[in-house]
């Protein structure tokens, strides 16, 4: 039997082999480094024989899949045995991985609270000192079913007497115990590949996420391959705490909640300036790259919805309304828009279009509204109600890789004066589930990567990720603390235009249908304003701050000194705010700078007597002194967006 490495070499074994038996025939070193293997792509355990002529990868415990196993063995049979040690009437769900981590859904007799979770996570500790090793046992329905009657794990039965799955169900055992879980694996050869881990948070969530069912208790954790790693790990959600755009705003006053209106955010005067400013700034952005702006309604009659594919797809994430219409025969039913593109393409259709007319770019800062679960809402990131940089190109097949370049060149620029200088790119091809011929794939695949490639920036190929209309690239931000945050879009749409009936006239006289691009840089201003808060921990740019400089005296004598400027920063456009209490100027200084105020005036008797101006820029402990027309003069150049 021939094994082909990674390396590309090939390999002859005896048919039946292990992957353990393979890795100890390349070297002892792989051998001891090994927990897992890939054959012809599916990731097996260590002890899985091996049948036949394969492509075969060793994974070893200092990979990025062998992380994720060891976390996938953590859940599964650490932190389950741990709860079952402590809490023996407790029954076991599920134990999925997710980024950065695991969590483990248990039916606990009595609730448990988050001091708990020290002693839960002792207990782990104690039970991976053991090194006991793992073995993976197949097992039909039937036995499997009866393995967790047996023990009273009533989950752990559903699961299996729901599953199409009539045998080889995999039950994971150790050495020195009874504990068993129900898993698809692979996991550790044995627990003394177990890094270093801790136990996160406590949630509640439904059996199968289904509000109907009964509420579980959920155990989150976080697992590296060392100290350090888990160290470095815990100390950058420390610093993401610190910069929660929630608690930000709250403490700047920028923007609510409430139950009245869920996923809906209310703006205060601030937060609505910072808001304006970066539609603004995006708004004259658009401007100078040929783009129309328009604006289309929020309520749409079903009939749209329907034609354009979004009432069969959709309609449970939207908001529907009926309506007794006058002399109408039956209720009218509109939805509130989720998204802009059916309505851009009612633009569009409105007059005869020429190939002369094309590239047409459409821009619009549409608001939108989608039903989202309460779970899933998270202040800015994730709401109801949104208002997207939305944008719509309708163009020829051959105008693609020049419309893609000019977007990025767009998207580069804009994402470069909001503070991102790098981003990461990635082109997702067709799927197997897809309109359009294939012919009209390669040219769009081919025109997206082209473009890329003349800019000479990297990316990566997701293959068969792309929408089922056609390919699309995502853009990738990075913030200040290395978290990735996708924004920005650039979607190749073969199929929306045929089903709205959008054409227009070709050189050769007949009627095609155009390709519709859908493209945002920002995504939603809720969620990227989110993500600036975050970045910059709330010490936004002067140009976005709400409020670009705080006049504070120091005695009453300087009032109208403080106001003759205040007055002259109002009327060049610069956002100014007066502090004329009678507090002591250093707690002046400390409240505004707890305000994140880009620029504190400080103005005493000696600054009246010279016309200058004492400045305390955040996050500085000096002052800067300037001439009052110096300072002007700067303010102005600084206060604006590049």
């Amino acid at each position: 039997m021939n094994i082909s490495l990674p390396d590309g070499s090939i390999r002859e074994i005896k048919t039946g082999l292990t992957g353990l038996d393979l890795a100890k025939d390349i070297g002892p070193g792989l051998a001891k480094a090994a927990i897992a293997v890939t054959v012809n792509g599916i990731q097996k355990d260590l002890s899985d024989p091996i049948l036949e002529d394969s492509e075969v990868s060793i994974i070893t415990i200092d990979s990025d899949e062998g992380l994720e196993i060891m976390r996938h063995t953590l859940t599964a049979q650490v932190l389950a045995r741990a709860v079952k040690n402590l809490y023996p009437e407790t029954k076991l769900a599920i134990g999925p991985t997710i980024a950065d981590g695991f969590y483990y859904d248990f039916e606990f007799k009595k609730p448990i609270s988050y001091e708990d979770l020290e002693i839960i996570e002792n207990e782990m500790k104690k039970i991976v000192s053991a090194n006991s090793s793992i073995t993976k046992v197949l097992h039909t329905k039937k036995e499997a079913s009866k393995v967790f009657k047996s023990k009273g794990e009533e989950y752990k039965e559903l699961i299996i007497n729901e599953s199409d799955q009539d045998d080889d169900f995999q039950l994971y055992y150790q050495s020195d115990c009874d504990f068993v879980d129900l898993c698809r694996g692979p996991h550790l050869p044995s627990l003394k590949h177990i890094g270093s881990f801790k136990l996160t948070k406590l949630a509640g969530a439904y059996w199968k996420g289904d509000s109907k069912n009964k509420m579980l208790t959920r155990i989150y954790g976080t697992a590296w391959k060392n100290d350090k790693d888990l160290q470095k790990y815990i100390t950058s959600i420390e610093e993401a705490e610190k910069r929660d755009h929630r608690k930000i705003g709250k403490e700047l006053n920028l923007f609510h909640f409430q139950e009245e209106a869920p996923g809906m955010v209310f703006w205060h005067p601030d937060g609505w300036i910072i808001y304006r400013l970066l539609q603004e700034f995006i708004r004259k952005k658009l401007d100078i790259c040929g783009y129309k702006e328009i604006n289309t309604p929020q309520v749409v009659d079903r009939k749209l919805w329907e034609a354009s594919g979004h009432w069969d797809k959709y309609r449970e994430n939207m908001f529907i309304t009926e309506i007794d219409e006058e002399h109408a025969n039956e209720k009218r039913t509109n939805a509130l828009k989720p998204m802009n593109c059916p309505c851009h393409v009612q633009v569009y259709n409105q007059g005869l279009k020429s190939y002369r007319d094309l590239p047409l770019r459409y821009a619009e800062f549409g608001s939108c509204h989608r039903y989202e679960a309460s779970g899933t809402m998270h202040g800015l990131m994730r709401v109801r109600g949104f208002t997207q940089d939305d944008g719509h190109i309708f163009c020829t097949e051959d105008q693609i890789e020049s419309e893609t370049k000019l977007f990025i060149e767009l998207l580069s620029e804009i994402y470069s004066d909001l503070g991102f200088d790098s981003f990461d790119i990635k082109l997702s091809t067709r799927p197997e589930v897809r309109v359009g011929s294939d012919e009209v794939w390669d040219k769009a695949e081919q025109a997206l990567e082209n473009a890329i490639k003349k800019l000479g920036l990297p990316y990566k190929l997701e293959e068969g990720d792309g929408a089922f209309y056609g390919p699309k690239l995502d853009f990738v931000l990075t913030d200040a603390i290395g978290r990735e945050w996708q924004c920005g879009t650039f979607q190749a749409d073969f199929n929306l235009p045929g089903r709205l009936d959008a054409e227009y006239v070709g050189e050769d006289g007949s009627k095609h249908q155009p390709v519709m691009i859908h493209r945002a840089v920002l995504g939603s201003f809720e969620r990227f304003i989110g993500i600036l808060i975050e970045n910059y921990a709330g010490k936004l740019p002067l140009w976005l701050a709400p409020n670009q400089i705080t006049i504070c005296s120091i005695t009453s004598d300087v009032n109208d000194y403080a106001k003759k400027i205040h007055k002259q920063l109002q009327e060049l456009n610069i956002r100014s705010k007066l502090d004329l209490r009678n507090e002591k100027i250093s707690y002046k200084i400390r409240e505004h700078s707890n305000a994140k105020v880009p620029n504190i005036v400080v103005l005493g008797k000696n600054e009246v007597a010279s016309n200058i101006v004492t400045v305390r820029k955040l996050g500085s402990s000096d002052n800067f002194s300037y001439s009052l027309s110096e300072y002007i003069e700067l303010m102005v150049k600084e206060a604006s967006p590049k």
